[in-house]
C-alpha cells in the first residue's frame, strides 16, 4: 500500500513478560469452520471458494492479549483463515502470509491469490489473518462512508495559507474520528503486538518454528518477529522489502523515488511503442509533462468521475500511483490517463478507489484507517506544517509526479493521540535460520535499496539475498521461473540459494 503517512507505533508493544500467558492462550483449540463471505471491513465480497481438488478454505479465531504488556489482562480475537496441505504425510507446517499494507486483510486476500501459491500447499497449510486493528481482528473506525468520499477527494497538495489549514484540520477531524471511534484500541496495533501474536499463532497452530512468508510490510513485520524470537524463526521468505534502517520520511522519499523511477519505466515502454501508445509525447519526459499538466488542471477543475463524484488532482495521483503496483495494470494507466486527458476520469477513480479500498457500492474496507494506526503508533516522527514545507523541495526533486503529494503526507500523524514507539524497527536477528530476501529492481513502493539494508540488518548469515530485475510490486508472483524456484526449493525442501543470486 501507498504508505503516505510520516509513521506513528506502539508504546504499549515490546515489553512485558508473556511467558505464563503464553502457556494459557498457546493451549487454546481453534473452531475451524467455513468461512462466511468477506466482512465490510475486509474488503466485501462473496465466500471463497474451495480450492483444486476441492479443498474447502476454513476460518477460525484466536485469543490474544489486547496489550501484551499485561499478558493475564483482557483479551481480542484475530480471524484467522486456512487452506490444508494436500499431502498431509509429508506436511511440514503451517505456512503463515502477511501480505502488507500496514492494513491489508489476510483472510481475504490469501483466497484471493491462492493460486500464486498453490504449489507450496504441496507441504504447508496456507495460512493467514487480520492482524490486530484490521478487518475482523477488533479493527480500527475512524470516517463513515461519505465522510472518507470527500476526505479522499480533498487537495492534499496546498498552495496557499487558506488550503493549508483546510488540509490541516481535515488530517485533524479524520484523527479526531479514530480516536472516537477506537481510542482504547490505538495503543496497541502496532507491529511488536502483531509479531507477539504471530508466535502465538505458531504455537496454537502447533509448530515449533514459524515458517513465513511476508510481502511489502509483512517483511517488516517479520523482521521484528525474527528479532524478538530468533531461535523460533523457521522457513521463511521476505519479497517486496521494507527497509528496516529508512525513518518515516526517508521512507517516504524512498516511496517517491520508487514511484517515479515505475513511471519513468512505464512512459519508456510507453514511448518505445511508437505510434500504439495513447499518449502524448515522443520521449518519457514529454508524456511526464503531459502528467504533470493534467495534475494541474485537475487541481484547478475537477472533470466527471463515477456517478455524481469527480476526479481530483489527488485522486487522480492515487490512481496513477495504483496503477504502478504492477506491469499489468500499465495497459489501464495509458487509457486511464488518456481518457482523463479526454475528460472521463472515471477509469482513474476506480483505480484510486482500490489503493483507498472502496468497493463499488461505495464501502469503504478498514485498509487505510489500520494503515495510519499502525504507522502512527510505530514511528515516533510527528511532522509540523512548518517542518513539512520545509521538506517539499527534497520531495519534489525526488519524484515531479508524487513528491507534493507523498511530502504533505508526512503530516499524516501530526494530531495522532496515541505516541509511536521508534525511529526504526530493530530487526537485528542473531541466530536466526536463513531468511531469503527477495528485491525487485524496479519496485515502486518498496524500492530495492530495503532489500540489501534488510539483509544487513538481519545480521550476518541470516539475510540471504536474491535480485530479481523486473518490474512491479514483489517478485514471487512475477512470473519469474527463477525466483518461483528458488523460493520453493527453500520453502518446500529447504535448499537455501546462494546469496547475492540475481534473476533476470
Amino acid at each position: 500500500m501507498l504508505l503516505v503517512t510520516a509513521g506513528c507505533s506502539d508504546n504499549g508493544g515490546g515489553g512485558g513478560n508473556g511467558e505464563q500467558h503464553d502457556r494459557d492462550l498457546g493451549s487454546q483449540n481453534l473452531d475451524w469452520k467455513p468461512c462466511p463471505a468477506p466482512s465490510e471491513a475486509e474488503g466485501g465480497g462473496t465466500a471463497p471458494s474451495p480450492l483444486p481438488g476441492g479443498t474447502k478454505w476454513e476460518c477460525s479465531f484466536m485469543e490474544v492479549p489486547r496489550d501484551w504488556t499485561k499478558p493475564g489482562g483482557e483479551t481480542i480475537e484475530l480471524a484467522l483463515i486456512r487452506a490444508k496441505a494436500r499431502d498431509q504425510a509429508e506436511r511440514i507446517g503451517s505456512l503463515i502470509f502477511n501480505f502488507g499494507g500496514p492494513g491489508g486483510s489476510g483472510v481475504s486476500t490469501l483466497p484471493a491469490a491462492a493460486q500464486d501459491f498453490e504449489r507450496l500447499r504441496a507441504r504447508y497449510d496456507l495460512v493467514s489473518f487480520d492482524p490486530r486493528g484490521v478487518g475482523r481482528s477488533q479493527p480500527v473506525e475512524c470516517l463513515d462512508d461519505p465522510e472518507l468520499d470527500q476526505y479522499y477527494a480533498q487537495d492534499a497538495t496546498p498552495d496557499d495559507s487558506a488550503e493549508e489549514k483546510t488540509y490541516s484540520d481535515n488530517l485533524s477531524r479524520y484523527d479526531a474520528a479514530c480516536e472516537e471511534n477506537s481510542g482504547p484500541d490505538l495503543p496497541h496495533v502496532g507491529t511488536t503486538n502483531a509479531a507477539r501474536d504471530m508466535d502465538l499463532m505458531r504455537q496454537v497452530l502447533g509448530d515449533d518454528r514459524l515458517h513465513y512468508f511476508g510481502i511489502s510490510y509483512g517483511t517488516e513485520l517479520g523482521g521484528v518477529y525474527a528479532h524478538l524470537f530468533p531461535e523460533k524463526v523457521g522457513r521463511a521468505v521476505f519479497d517486496a522489502v521494507v527497509d528496516p534502517t529508512s525513518t518515516a520520511v526517508e521512507g517516504s522519499l524512498g516511496q517517491a523515488r520508487g514511484f517515479q523511477l515505475a513511471f519513468t519505466n512505464f512512459a519508456k515502454d510507453c514511448v518505445a511503442r511508437g505510434d500504439a501508445c495513447q499518449l502524448p509525447g515522443s520521449t518519457p519526459e514529454e508524456i511526464q509533462q503531459f502528467v504533470i499538466d493534467l495534475q494541474n488542471r485537475l487541481e484547478k477543475k475537477p472533470i466527471p468521475g463515477i456517478g455524481d463524484r469527480e476526479l481530483t488532482q489527488t485522486q487522480a495521483t492515487n490512481g496513477i500511483a495504483q496503477a504502478l503496483y504492477s506491469k499489468e495494470y500499465w495497459p489501464l494507466l495509458e487509457q486511464g490517463l488518456d481518457e482523463a486527458d479526454g475528460g472521463d476520469g472515471s477509469l482513474l477513480l476506480a483505480l484510486s478507489d482500490a489503493m483507498n479500498g472502496r468497493n463499488r457500492e461505495g464501502q469503504y474496507s478498514n485498509l487505510q484507517a489500520a494503515n495510519a494506526a499502525i504507522n502512527c503508533v510505530d514511528f515516533k516522527e510527528r511532522y509540523s506544517m512548518a517542518q513539512t514545507k520545509a521538506r517539499l523541495p527534497e520531495f519534489r526533486e525526488a519524484s515531479p509526479i508524487f513528491g507534493d503529494y507523498l511530502g504533505w503526507g508526512l503530516m499524516g500523524c501530526r494530531h495522532w493521540p496515541v505516541p509511536g514507539q521508534w525511529e526504526t524497527p530493530d530487526v537485528s536477528a542473531p541466530g536466526a535460520a536463513p531468511i531469503l530476501v527477495i528485491g525487485n529492481t524496479g519496485d515502486p513502493a518498496t524500492p530495492y535499496e530495503g532489500a540489501r539494508a534488510m539483509v544487513q540488518a538481519l545480521g550476518k548469515g541470516v539475510g540471504i539475498e536474491l535480485t530479481y530485475e523486473g518490474e512491479g510490486h514483489g517478485a514471487y508472483n512475477s512470473g519469474s521461473k527463477c525466483v518461483a524456484t528458488a523460493v520453493d526449493q527453500y520453502l518446500l525442501n529447504g535448499k537455501v540459494p546462494a546469496s547475492g543470486t540475481v534473476c533476470r
